[in-house]
């Protein structure tokens, strides 16, 4: 086992012991920072080109570029980003000597720049690589939102993304279940990013600064988890002045703060939110609604301080802290209350030792804590638990030539996982875990063309627990043709997941986690991916349009979950708490993005299946596929902003898709003389998810009206109504035996009215 491990960690160190002999061998290398010209922040998948030749670079996470082998003499460099003038700088190379040249690029109002257009499509050629997806803070902020503006909510809007309903902020990526989605904020796990039941999620899109997807076939830098990874970056601060944000609405309020560091070099910036929800939950209750919470709010804090310690290091720290309370009837005797929350923290070192070899060296801490209280007619089920992980890793990005760029790193941490289950104030359940982990990877991105781009990778993960130890191949081809209007893009992938989620069917804020160990084998699957990305011909003072095609095939083995047979798991081992079954999903995705004149918008549409397989299901002793809950056949969502003028917009949001699948009950049986069983007490039988909900449809309507604050900052008043027609989409059913032996359906909805939403929001 040793030496299994042994074998990625060699690979990756060997690969940054020749980085140096490698170097001597190239000629010179163009490096540095893009920066927002106006706040100082780092600008990140900023494009930067040589003007007149093939060579270029996209900025990483930290927003450095390096161009290699750039001829000696007088060249231009060309800087774009979405949303920004178009820089240009004159540089002077000397043969043999490196260059470092930052650049600051100005924002600038998109309908007024036409050079924009051109820049706009170079920079999102990263951001359309394989399986990857992208939203911008900007449209974040301007769609119709349940409560406030929500990363995941939006990122649900994307094909391929699907939510597990209006009370989850829990993301079906490809057919796969939350815990097969890696969340990372700055570099560090969340385990649980959820506020309000999932209504919406942990991120404060205040506080963010870049939010990128990777729906499959991710490269070699991101595991641990069989599905999807959703990266997402906190902003470092305005370096330039001090300004913020208050945002006051009618359902939650936020306010942001920003600046230079008082002294030397570096930003800080701090972002709370808190729920203003109780108002308006009064005035519901008092008309009798149904499904509305009875108590309800949440807080969070997001921070991050950055320091330049000299031109070739940056050291920064964040934190994130939220709690939430809830209390919700759901039945006329039955009720949920519910405390939970995240606390996560990072420090990071990012070190350029050369040019062409940058480095980032982070220490991260995350904890979750979960406390929800069941009462079902007097009687009490509660099922607290926490996660805490401790972790180091490093990550080094080496670009020897304009056709090669390596990266490899290194990750390691300590997982402490604790979970009580009681009933009726009794302890049935309580299992302890504490396991560490140990990963690396090395990957290298190859152009051997100027239109063509290979990238292999191989990273090796071990687990203490089990001593388990894992490598994952990683591959993907990309071509673009002659044209530079098409691309096309295949993808390969093996991926292990040492962690389970055990969900509620009905809200994410009661799951926790349990994990592989001695007898329990990891989870794992191959992706295959394939893509084509399509720029329409469209008269450039008219706008753009993007048109991109996806398809996958995956597969899930030796999945563990909870094994529902087992009715009292005192005195078992941890290994037979479980049941271990597989899975596959397959589907297409659609996605037309741009903007034509005063319209800009985006529509997606998917066609999936995805299909799960247990022993013992449906029926005893029977092992067949069936539709999980993550199941949606068809999905469909169309976003579209309208420009009215003098600072007003519309925005509407339709969503539509296939009801989730669920099991009816059809018959009931009782027991008779059974010293374990009252015969007072029916079982029931269901057809195990045979049937479907009735199919989910929505639309959010929302203006929009910006302008100046009495001479001294900006303002943006958003009006909203969501689930503007009253539609009442089921969330789930509830089927009570009667005594002629009938069943009662009892129909519980998600949002059962039109909810409106005002709020202000104050740029100083």
């Amino acid at each position: 086992m040793r030496l299994r491990l042994a074998a990625p960690l060699a690979l990756a160190s060997l690969a940054l012991l020749l980085l140096p002999a490698a170097a001597s061998a190239q000629r010179v290398a163009v490096s540095g920072f893009v920066r927002d010209a106006e706040t100082g922040e780092t600008l990140i998948s900023a494009n930067v080109a040589v003007a007149g030749t093939t060579q270029g670079a996209v900025t990483n996470t930290s927003g450095f570029y390096t161009i290699s082998g750039v001829a000696a003499g007088r060249v231009t460099l060309v800087v774009s980003y979405i949303g920004y003038r178009t820089a240009r700088r004159e540089v002077t190379i000397t043969e043999g000597q490196d260059v470092r040249v930052d650049v600051e690029v100005q924002p600038e109002a998109r309908e007024l720049s036409e050079v924009e257009v051109t820049g706009d499509r170079q920079a999102l050629q990263d951001a359309r690589r394989v399986g990857v997806a992208q939203l911008s803070t900007e449209t974040i902020k301007s769609l119709p939102s349940v409560l406030e503006p929500d990363v995941f909510r939006s990122l649900q809007l994307l094909p391929g993304i699907k939510p597990a309903s209006d009370f989850s902020s829990g993301l079906y990526v490809r057919g796969g279940s939350p815990d097969q989605t890696l969340i990372l904020l700055d570099r560090t796990t969340v385990y649980n990013p959820t506020h309000f039941f999932g209504f919406f999620s942990t991120f404060n899109p205040d506080a963010i600064k870049d939010v990128r997807v990777y729906k499959g076939g991710y490269p070699a830098e991101y595991g641990g988890r069989l599905g999807a990874v959703i990266d997402i970056y906190n902003k470092d601060g305005n370096r330039r002045a001090l300004d913020g944000s208050l945002s006051v609405g009618l359902l939650a309020s936020r306010a942001l703060i920003e600046g230079p560091l008082p002294v030397g070099k570096g930003s800080f910036m701090l972002a709370a939110r808190r729920s203003t929800l109780e108002p308006l939950l009064a005035a519901l209750q008092s008309a009798d609604i149904d499904g509305l919470p009875e108590r309800f709010y949440f807080y969070d804090v997001n921070g991050k301080v950055n320091v330049d310690a000299s031109a070739n290091d940056r050291l920064s720290a964040s934190f994130y802290a939220g709690r939430d309370f809830v209390r919700v009837p759901f039945l006329e005797d039955a009720e949920v209350r519910l405390i939970y929350g995240n606390r996560t923290g990072s420090l990071n070192w990012t070190h350029l030792f050369s040019p062409r070899l940058f480095s980032t060296f982070t220490f991260t801490g995350s904890h979750y804590f979960s406390r929800p209280t069941f009462y079902l007619s007097g009687t009490e089920f509660a099922r607290p638990g926490t996660i805490t992980d401790l972790s180091v890793k490093g990550d080094f990005e080496y670009t020897p030539s304009e056709r090669h760029r390596v990266t490899a790193g290194f990750w390691t941490g300590d997982l402490n996982f604790k979970l009580d289950r009681s009933f009726d104030g009794e302890v049935t359940f309580s299992p302890r875990v504490r396991a560490a982990y140990a990963s690396a990877y090395v990957q290298e991105r190859f152009r051997p063309t100027p239109n063509t781009v290979l990238e292999g990778g191989l990273r090796g993960q071990y687990f203490n627990d089990g001593k388990y130890v894992r490598l994952e191949p990683r591959v993907n081809v990309e071509h673009t043709l002659p044209s530079d209007r098409v691309r096309l893009q295949l993808g390969y992938g093996r991926y292990y997941q040492f962690l389970s989620l055990i969900t509620s069917e009905l809200f994410s804020g009661a799951d926790f986690w349990l994990t592989a160990a001695d007898g329990v084998p990891p989870s794992f699957g191959d992706q295959f991916v394939a893509g084509v990305k399509l720029d329409l011909p469209v008269p450039r003072a008219l706008g753009r349009l993007r048109f991109d095609v996806d398809g996958y095939y995956r597969t899930m083995r030796d999945l563990f979950e909870l094994d529902p047979f087992i009715q009292d798991p005192a005195g078992l081992d941890y290994q037979q708490y479980f049941r271990f079954g597989d899975g596959y999903a397959y589907g297409t995705e659609f996605f037309l993005e741009g903007r034509l004149g005063r319209f800009e918008g985006f529509s997606g549409y998917t066609y999936s299946v995805t299909r799960r397989r247990y022993p013992n299901v449906p029926e005893p002793g029977q092992s067949r596929y069936y539709a999980p809950k993550y199941d949606r056949t068809h999905d469909g969502n169309l976003v579209l902003n309208y420009r009215l003028g003098r600072g007003w917009k519309t925005t509407s949001v339709f969503t539509y898709a296939t009801g989730q699948a669920y099991s009816r009950v059809n018959a009931q049986y009782r027991f008779a003389n059974s010293p374990f069983q009252s015969t007072n007490v029916n079982t029931l039988v269901s057809a195990y998810q045979r049937f479907r909900l009735p199919a989910y449809h929505r639309l959010d309507l929302g203006f929009s009206k910006t302008g100046g604050f009495f001479g001294f900052a900006d303002y943006e008043l958003q009006l909203q109504v969501i689930n503007a027609y009253g539609r009442k989409n089921v969330w789930f059913y509830v089927e009570s035996p009667e005594s002629d032996g009938t069943f009662q359906q009892e129909t519980v909805r998600q949002i059962p009215i039109q909810l409106p939403n005002v709020s202000l929001t104050i740029n100083f």
